[in-house]
């Protein structure tokens, strides 16, 4: 195994979680960011205000994407298996 195998490997495994995490994060700041002005404007403190909204809106953006995260970690997995077989040639 050399070194550039590793380097690939490693990169394509951070690109594939950045491509489905960022859509999850970016909902949940999203969604906080606005139950923030909400909170600011209408002077309500309730800190766990922001929970709920950002666990529905987290789980509807899951639901919503599933099969194109699925479509992801499947190209993913073929690629690896790939590179592993041309490396034991």
């Amino acid at each position: 195994m050399s070194t550039d195998f590793v380097v690939f490997v490693s990169h394509q495994t951070l690109l594939t979680a950045l491509y489905i995490l960022l859509p999850l994060l970016g909902s949940a700041l999203l969604v906080g960011l606005m139950v923030g002005l909400f909170q600011a404007v209408t002077s309500i403190q309730e800190i766990t205000l922001t929970f709920i909204p950002k666990i529905a809106i987290v789980g509807l953006v899951m639901l919503l994407l599933i099969p194109w995260m699925l479509d992801l970690v499947m190209g993913f997995n073929l690629l690896i298996f790939d590179q592993i077989t041309q490396l034991g040639k």
